[in-house]
């Protein structure tokens, strides 16, 4: 199989303020959007014929991966203008189909061998995966015959069993034909199992994670981070203390009594400390200043972000372009918090869409999330969600 369709139309509402300017697929872990982790697992692979299906800010993904030629990859454009469904969006690459095929989602962390394992099932098939100690209803929960697939139930209230659809498919063209108006692949699977074909289940036991939820980028953030590995591009002043797999990019310098506790990654071009503390699973993008004393736990920091003196920044994500004053606290909490009708109870600290500007001195409890090009005013305690644009006084 040498084709493959990654489906990167969709907006991803449920992952706002970090989609407000850019798809899901481009959202950054460890440094790479994530659309740049499946097509490098497909790359691996030697599937190097890829379509992608695009739609909100494209733009950014055109910007970002050109032709795909510095990935190793031809890439072919497809657009879906109304974001439908995946049943939809494949049927708008029918044209470019040259064989079997892959389907997959942009919006997954998977890895090489993850698809290593599937790329060997002949079409039709679906790849699924078994869950455990999470709830299996917020995917489409997957029943079957032996290895012969029987249904495939989108959210259903009682899950009949832990093997969920991963959104990986391997198809022929035939696929094709039973497309029609339907507009999401489980219904067409659903109207060629009716027809009496044969879709085989696929269990994977190799990396495979989506992102729904903003607090599901720091998950996925620590699963790679766990991948690290360790080198020094940038300057270590005297004093510094670095422990575990730690990368740092070139023209980064790491200031003086800085303590560092991997994995963790920084960019290119940051300015660390001096007494800085930096603990694990804590991704800082390229040039980003950290001002002396301040402490980041578990956290995205992403391009060109200023974090001002004695700031704690715990369990967050802090998209770019943010300025941040001196003694700011984001603190980790155990809150419940609701997105559209879903409530979630969480640890997680908060949540800051681009170019903020916080002044000295504020507090965001556990939960907050902050709009893009907020302002917020010195020693302000806040919580919930504020708006993108809003001004706190």
């Amino acid at each position: 199989m040498k084709q493959a369709v990654i489906l990167a139309a969709g907006e991803g509402q449920r992952l706002r303020p970090f989609t407000s300017s850019k798809s899901k697929v481009m959202l950054s872990i460890a440094g790479k959007p994530l659309l740049e982790y499946v097509i490098e697992s497909l790359a691996r692979n030697g599937i190097r014929d890829i379509i992608l299906v695009v739609g909100y800010k494209r733009e950014r993904i055109f910007d970002y991966f050109g032709d795909g030629g510095h990935l190793g990859v031809e890439i072919t454009y497809v657009s879906q203008p109304n974001q439908l469904g995946t049943a939809h969006a494949l049927k708008q690459t029918k044209d470019k189909i040259r064989g079997d095929f892959l389907v997959l989602n942009g919006d997954q962390l998977i890895s090489p061998a993850t698809i290593g394992d599937f790329v060997k099932e002949p079409p039709q098939a679906v790849m699924v995966k078994a869950i455990n100690g999470e709830d299996p209803r917020r995917y489409g929960v997957v029943s079957s015959s032996g290895r012969r697939l029987t249904s495939i139930e989108e959210k259903p209230s009682i899950a009949k069993s832990n093997l969920i659809n991963t959104g990986i498919y391997s198809f022929s063209t035939r696929v094709f034909d039973y497309i029609a108006e339907h507009l999401d692949i489980p219904m067409v699977l659903q109207s060629m199992i009716k027809d009496g074909l044969d879709i085989r289940v696929a269990e994977s036991r190799g990396v495979w994670l989506d992102i729904v939820y903003p607090w599901d980028m720091l998950s996925l953030n620590a699963v790679v981070s766990d991948t690290l590995k360790p080198g020094v591009a940038g300057t270590i002043e005297s004093g510094v203390v670095m422990k575990g797999p730690v990368l740092i990019g070139k023209n980064t310098v790491i200031r003086s009594n800085s303590y560092i506790t991997g994995p963790v990654i920084i960019g290119e071009g940051c300015d660390i400390g001096p007494s800085v503390c930096i603990y694990p699973s804590t991704s800082i993008a390229d040039n980003v200043t950290i001002a002396p004393f301040c402490q980041i736990k578990n956290s995205l920091i992403y391009s060109g972000n200023s974090i001002g003196v004695a700031s704690v920044i715990e369990d967050s994500v802090i998209d770019r372009g943010c300025v941040i004053r001196g003694q700011f606290s984001a603190p980790s909490a155990e809150v419940e918090t609701r997105i559209n009708d879903e409530l979630h109870k969480i640890k997680v600290g908060t949540m800051m869409g681009e170019d903020c500007m916080v002044g000295n001195g504020a507090v965001l409890q556990g939960g907050t999330v902050v709009g893009n090009s907020s302002r917020i005013a010195p020693l302000k305690t806040l919580s919930g969600s504020i708006p993108d644009g809003s001004l706190v006084v």
